[in-house]
């Protein structure tokens, strides 16, 4: 507990300037880093054909966006495929299977970095390198521009003052420059850092081969063993940073050249949560209202206490910490406590990474790791998370408006059938993806190929489409997930939990900025009090919770049933 409240207090302490900073990054506000930051971007400006100063309508700003994405999708794809012919391959690593590669190069184009994969051996240092951190380092950045975007759209955009005409096109900002000067002035130094400190620690951080040692056992049948190295600290920074997740290994921070020391333990988790954490604390200064910003932050760190202790307290303290069996698949040297307390963060943060074996967890620690992701907005990715909880605020502001007889409006503009009817897409989009594919999985024999056939099973098919569909990207694992199946199904859940949660809120944001503004009154909705943040919260719970509850039973809650059963006799 001491550790969670240390690293909460340093998360808020850090998120703070840092969030400041990134308001000012993405406002374009001149800077006193401009003479060192102009010369790289203004040639990146020029190779893009884009002015900075020139802005986008929500159309071509998704445009870009979409554009971007495809670009880098069918780069990444094919370097996936031929990885074996190309140089920077000390190891002979062969190509991918064409759908392996497909998922893989969804996964991570979607900032999710579900892996299907053993990185060590089914990647060259190029494809690690280029492919993946490549995209770990972009991706993150283009949920960020999105919702710089989105937040400029619902305060009227970037030229709020001629937005009086319902023909006047809202400028929401230029998506080359959000990427570009979010990426130089914010993560690529973040990453510098933290890779300089995890390499302190002992990440290795090499292009040479990995060297070959003699098992300290003389018996066994393995008379050498080949370790894997390669530039890992690297890596580590910006899966951490960037809420990725994806490791250089398969065991991801499990494995101790990814994790070796309780302090380099401490910083990734920081890491986790510091970009998402300065994000909500980006929204006061950029958009001006800071009673707002307040607002956000306090509703997900109510959310994430109340998560992170349900977790702590599953994990260390409730009836099923006693079986000494829950250690298998934990490392002993971070023990129960920082197991939990990783499996909370990063399920509320969309990063993915774990530490111990999820599937080895008590049963209620996975239901609140399920439930972090079906709510998707406990700080959440970087900028993904704030966009879901605007998806949130505008459904509560609707039916908080239905419920006190007041026409329902944020921030002066009204709240209407069409933007309505996007949000409906949205709440039943979730369940009919996530539940549909879970139960084809499990109707067809074998598909799943789920290492438990009980309630546990449930929960192991069940967790993959829902990290996938979260962008999350941590599994239960217990599954063959290295099948056809899984590779084309849950890539294509991958994108359809990545693409419509950042362009719908977008477009609504751009149509409610094109519709004239009412001065607020005593009798408007108060979105920025305390009471609103609980009818919000509470909102949330159910949209999420409530949609899935038979689920839930049946795999997580059930699975605990039965533990405690067991347990006494």
């Amino acid at each position: 507990m001491m550790e969670f409240a240390l690293f909460l207090v340093l998360a808020v302490a850090l998120g703070w300037p840092l969030g400041h900073y990134l308001a000012a990054v993405m406002r374009g506000a001149p800077m006193r880093g401009d003479w060192l930051f102009g010369w790289i971007e203004r040639p990146i400006y020029r190779l893009l054909g884009t002015r900075p100063q020139i802005g986008m309508n929500w159309r071509g700003y998704a445009g870009a966006f979409l554009l971007s994405n495809l670009v880098l999708a069918l780069l990444v794809w094919a370097l996936f495929m031929t990885q074996a012919w190309l140089p920077l391959n000390p190891d002979g690593v062969p190509n991918m299977s064409w759908d392996l590669a497909l998922h893989t190069m969804v996964s991570f184009l979607t900032n999710t970095n579900q892996q299907h994969y053993s990185g060590q051996a089914q990647l060259s240092y190029l494809a690690q390198m280029c492919g993946i951190v490549g995209l770990q380092v972009v991706t993150p950045v283009m949920g960020l521009a999105v919702v710089a975007a989105t937040l400029r759209g619902l305060f009227g955009g970037r030229q709020a003052a001629a937005a009086t005409d319902a023909s006047v096109e809202i400028d929401v900002g230029n998506y080359w420059a959000d990427v570009v000067r979010a990426t130089l002035r914010c993560v690529l130094p973040l990453c510098l850092a933290l890779s300089a400190l995890l390499s302190w620690q002992g990440v290795p951080a090499t292009l040479a081969a990995g060297p070959v040692a003699s098992p300290v056992e003389a018996t066994a049948e393995l008379r050498e063993q080949k370790i894997p190295l390669g530039p890992v600290a690297p890596m580590v920074a910006i899966k951490q940073l960037g809420s990725n997740g994806g490791g250089w290994y398969g065991p991801n921070s499990t494995v101790a050249l990814e994790n070796p020391t309780p302090l380099s333990n401490f910083l990734q988790q920081l890491a986790i949560a510091l970009i998402p954490v300065a994000i909500i604390f980006m929204v006061g200064p950029f958009t001006g209202r800071r009673r707002f910003g307040a607002m956000v932050f306090g509703t997900m760190l109510c959310m994430s206490v109340a998560s992170t202790g349900l977790a702590l307290w599953s994990e260390g303290h409730s009836a099923t910490a006693v079986d000494i069996a829950l250690m298998e698949g934990k490392e002993v040297r971070l023990g129960a406590e920082a197991s939990a307390l990783w499996a909370a963060t990063t399920t509320q943060v969309n990063n993915g990474s774990v530490n111990m074996m999820l599937d080895s967890a008590a049963p209620l620690t996975g239901l609140v790791a399920m439930s972090n992701m079906l709510i998707n907005s406990i700080w959440g990715g970087v900028g993904c998370g704030l966009q879901q909880f605007i998806v949130y605020l505008l459904l509560s502001v609707f039916i908080a408006g239905l419920m006190t007889g007041r026409t329902p409006e944020l921030f002066g503009r009204k709240i209407e059938g069409p933007e309505v009817k996007l949000l409906a897409v949205l709440v039943l989009w979730q369940p009919l993806v996530i539940l549909g594919f879970t139960a084809v999985a499990l109707a067809v024999p074998g598909l799943a190929g789920n290492s438990n056939p009980g309630f546990h099973g449930i929960s192991q098919v069940f967790y993959e489409y829902v990290s996938a569909f979260a962008n999350n990207g941590s599994g239960f694992e217990g599954l063959g997930d290295a099948t056809p199946w899984w590779n084309l199904s849950t890539a294509f859940v991958l994108a359809a939990g990545r693409y419509p949660a950042l362009l719908i809120p977008l477009a609504i944001a751009a149509m409610l900025a094109r519709k004239r503004r009412a001065p607020e009154s005593p009798g408007s909705l108060q979105v920025e009090t305390p009471t609103f943040a609980l009818t919000l919260t509470g909102i949330v719970l159910i949209l999420t919770l409530l949609q899935f509850m038979p689920v839930l039973v049946l795999g997580p809650v059930a699975d605990h049933l039965a533990l405690m059963q067991l347990l006494a006799r």
